[in-house]
């Protein structure tokens, strides 16, 4: 989930690909606490077990001392992995000086002050953490994590370039002792990947689906084995087009970009749109390289601004995607004879 490598458009979030949430950059240090109730996705209590000083092997190869029952935690990028076990961080991740954040996440993330997405050392040090956790390899290279280490006690959760969501999700639970936690949330997930399979699959068969993010500039597809890619092809068995599989042959960034010509042979059934362009869906569509999409032709467009969940990844984001392609596609199917 490490923005670097989810994102490597980072410069275009500093402007208006990623629109903020009203989220000041003003420090509010008080403002966050660090755990509260998930009832969206954890259905039953689990027991309570005694909270103890634990040592743990991150992904570097590091033995951590986890503190017994941390209150003050600064991560990098795995919000959602957190509001998803019930536990806030005491900063969340943004951008262009705290101005885009991760939008989908603010009915719980409200309230709680931005800290730079590079995790600046004075930053980190400013919100007084008790444990640091770190999506990547890439955030603690060189001698970034000694440096980390210094404040609080840091825990690196994966060493890939991308990181599977689940594993580490699973990980994070671990490591704020949730397992049982995180197990539910897992079952209640596939459970809805279930179902939501069944309907579409009822409802369009074999028919294919995409999803591209428009920018001002370029559109990208996403990788099919990652991101909104592993949501509609591997959980939910949409067929993939032709094209986002022999980009994702060689790609391994969640999003890449897709030339005109091969958007314009696309061969799509169902179309969702994340607009970032600042036009709306029927200007977009204007441009004759849409003419030719099956799902332009037969008005099956969908479009999802840049505060949904599409360009992100973790259990409430793509929960949140499965439900706009359940709405989109089975309204759709209603309402056409």
């Amino acid at each position: 989930m490490n923005w670097k490598r989810t994102y490597p458009w980072v410069g275009l979030l500093l402007g208006a690909v990623i629109a903020g949430s009203g989220c000041s950059n003003t420090t509010d240090h008080g403002a966050a606490s660090s755990t509260s109730p998930s009832a969206s996705f954890s259905d039953a209590s689990s027991t309570v077990k005694p909270a103890a000083e634990r040592v743990l092997k991150d992904a570097l190869g590091h033995e951590v001392k986890i503190p017994a029952n941390p209150q003050r935690i600064v991560v990098s990028y795995l919000e959602d992995h957190l509001v998803a076990l019930g536990v806030k961080p005491v900063a969340q991740w943004s951008v262009g000086n705290g101005k885009s954040v991760q939008s989908y996440l603010q009915k719980e993330l409200d309230g709680i002050p931005t800290i730079p997405s590079d995790l600046p050392f004075e930053s980190v040090m400013s919100f007084a953490p008790d444990l640091i956790l770190m999506d990547s390899a890439e955030l603690v290279a060189g001698d970034k994590y000694a440096q980390y280490a210094k404040i609080a006690p840091t825990f690196t959760v994966g060493s890939g370039v991308n990181n599977d969501w689940r594993q580490e999700f699973m990980t994070v639970a671990e490591v704020l002792n949730k397992s049982e936690e995180a197990k539910k949330v897992l079952e209640n997930y596939d459970l809805k990947v279930k179902e939501a399979k069944e309907k579409l699959n009822q409802a369009i068969g074999t028919k294919s689906v995409a999803v591209l993010w428009v920018t001002e500039k370029t559109v990208y597809v996403p990788n099919e084995h990652l991101s909104s890619g592993d949501v509609l092809y591997r959980d939910l068995g949409l067929t993939v087009p032709e094209e986002i599989k022999e980009i994702s042959e060689t790609a391994t960034a969640n999003w890449n970009p897709i030339t005109m010509e091969k958007l314009a042979q696309m061969n799509i059934d169902y179309l969702f749109i994340v607009n970032s362009k600042g036009a709306t869906k029927e200007e977009i569509l204007k441009d004759p390289v849409w003419a030719g999409i099956p799902a332009v032709k037969n008005g099956r467009v969908f479009e999802y601004d840049r505060t949904s969940s599409w360009l992100y990844t973790g259990a409430i984001a793509n929960r949140q995607m499965i439900d706009n392609v359940l709405e989109s596609i089975l309204k759709e199917k209603t309402s056409k004879p």
